[in-house]
């Protein structure tokens, strides 16, 4: 049986990271599909949050995958992750979230947790589901949430070395008071992978691979 995995972006931009770690990391015989939507991230942004639009079309992306034979949905953007829980009912396939792994390995590693974003819908979303996953085991912890201001609109205007410069900031100052620093967004990841292995006081964690790891594990399963 060949294992389907559709992929929903918000940021077309990461469909080839993605890619790259589906060759590494899933299954030999999965075939991977990618649904790029820059509507949903860019309507959340207007609005400051998810609506009953994102929710359906977010769901409507994942009804079209599962009809179009996936064995499994990842979404790859935080600001929809919460859509995960509407789409779940509409399916019989698993709806992935890209966080989720992210922050299961973080309560492992600490109970005081830093949350670095560029996008301000990509903090609330994140630090309420390390609350949620949290509770859920019984432990306490204290959300450190930090917005790397500026960062997201000098990405998005053409000035990357500016965002690079805001987000090393952002992590050094969250890494002096905390256990670990998640990245609530998959662009952020490249930014701390190229910092130097002692550059910070605590580990950061970033989504993608995270994420792909566990969905090798939900695609065996489904294919065994």
């Amino acid at each position: 049986m060949t294992r389907r995995l559709v992929f929903v972006h918000t940021v077309p931009s990461l469909v080839d990271l993605f890619t790259r770690l589906s060759r590494e990391l899933l299954p030999a015989d999965t075939e991977v599909w990618h649904i790029a939507d820059e509507i949903l991230l860019k309507v959340v942004l207007a609005q400051g949050g998810l609506s009953p639009f994102i929710h359906q079309r977010v769901g409507e992306h994942v009804v079209a995958a599962e009809q179009a034979g996936a064995t499994a949905v990842q979404l790859t953007c935080s600001s929809i992750s919460p859509c995960a829980e509407t789409a779940r009912t509409l399916v019989r396939i698993p709806v992935l979230k890209i966080d989720e792994p992210m922050v299961d390995r973080a309560l492992e590693l600490g109970t005081r947790i830093g949350v670095a974003a560029t996008a301000p819908t990509t903090l609330r979303p994140t630090s309420e589901l390390i609350q949620t996953r949290a509770s859920a085991l019984g432990i306490e912890v204290k959300v450190d949430s930090r917005l790397a201001e500026g960062a997201y609109s000098a990405l998005f205007g053409g000035d990357p070395e500016r965002h690079d410069t805001i987000v090393r900031e952002t992590l050094r100052d969250l890494a002096q008071r905390n256990d670990v620093i998640v990245l609530a967004q998959a662009s952020m990841a490249r930014v701390a992978e190229g910092l130097p292995a002692d550059a910070l006081a605590c580990p950061i964690l970033s989504s993608p691979r995270l994420a792909l790891e566990r969905a090798a594990l939900v695609l065996r399963e489904a294919g065994a």
